[in-house]
């Protein structure tokens, strides 16, 4: 199947005045829920029901807030790995810099193997 896009037009935010140019956007087609999730995992599974693995998904969630609060890296196999990372302005020497000048943070999430796989032979078809 073919991921659906859309094409937008974009200013240039370093300079206003310059033509608006077209990028596509991948145009999503709904949502799955935690719990739609732990249906089809436990549909893969004779020993597993949903209700058990909603309970792990969200234990997972609350263990991976925790670990990416204590700054470290949550790999999960060939699934990927979550990181904090943050964004800040930028001062004029090491030594001026302070906590202040961070703006926020962000999770990011690296594909694992499979994932990347699955990007590596990505089709797409302009959305209707």
């Amino acid at each position: 199947m073919a991921v659906p896009y859309v094409i937008i037009p974009r200013g240039n935010p370093g300079n206003p005045a310059a033509p608006k140019k077209y990028y596509a956007q991948a145009k999503a087609s709904g949502e799955v829920s935690l719990k739609k999730l732990g249906r089809e995992i436990s549909e893969g599974s004779t020993t597993v029901s949903d209700t058990d693995v909603i309970a792990v998904l969200n234990d997972l969630t609350k263990v991976l807030k925790r670990h990416l609060d204590n700054g470290e890296i949550v790999r999960l196999g060939d699934f990927g790995a979550f990181q904090l990372t943050i964004g800040s302005e930028g001062a004029d020497t090491a030594e001026k810099f302070n906590a202040s000048l961070i703006k926020g943070g962000k999770v990011t999430f690296r594909p694992g193997v499979d994932l990347k796989e699955m990007l590596a032979t990505l089709k797409y078809e302009k959305a209707k």
